[in-house]
């Protein structure tokens, strides 16, 4: 006999079928469950947070969490997500705070080079480069922070 086929509750099949509207994209726990409200789905928080980390668990929902922000962002992956998802790693503004999704071979090329030549393997879901994006680099809205040299 084969693998038994994980329980599937309403919820968790209406919060999938929602995440689906997403493929491809982030998206925190509250978005998902205004987004559900606004579609008139009755789900709470504790809910699509249980339900989220059920997804993430079967491997159907990616999660991706970044260093001093308080909520995770979530992309659903969808069914056979192992043969066409490669994963990404993240840029995160500091001076606006937006989180960009990057999918790029140069840096597939570079996880490479660290696991052979450094016998270090990255976790792409956990590596996240710290800069400006495009949007406060052409609004000159850079943060002191963001915009100092930090020697060691």
């Amino acid at each position: 006999m084969g693998a038994k086929a994980p329980y599937q509750t309403k919820q968790l099949l209406q919060l999938t079928e929602y995440l689906k509207l997403f493929e491809g994209q982030h998206v925190t726990a509250a978005e998902i469950c205004e987004g559900l409200h606004r579609e008139g789905v009755s789900m709470g928080t504790a809910t699509v947070y249980r339900n989220l980390e059920r997804l993430v668990s079967q491997g159907v929902v990616a999660k991706y969490t970044v260093e001093n922000t308080h909520s995770a962002c979530f992309e659903y992956l969808g069914d056979g997500h192992n043969e066409r998802h490669t994963p990404c790693v993240h840029c995160k503004c500091e001076s606006c705070g937006t989180l960009i999704h990057l999918n790029c071979h140069i840096l597939e090329d570079i996880s490479e080079h660290v696991l052979s030549a450094h016998g270090f393997a990255l976790n792409p879901t956990r590596t996240v480069f710290y800069g400006v994006c495009e949007a406060c680099r052409t609004k000159g809205s850079v943060s002191p922070s963001a915009s100092c040299c930090h020697h060691f």
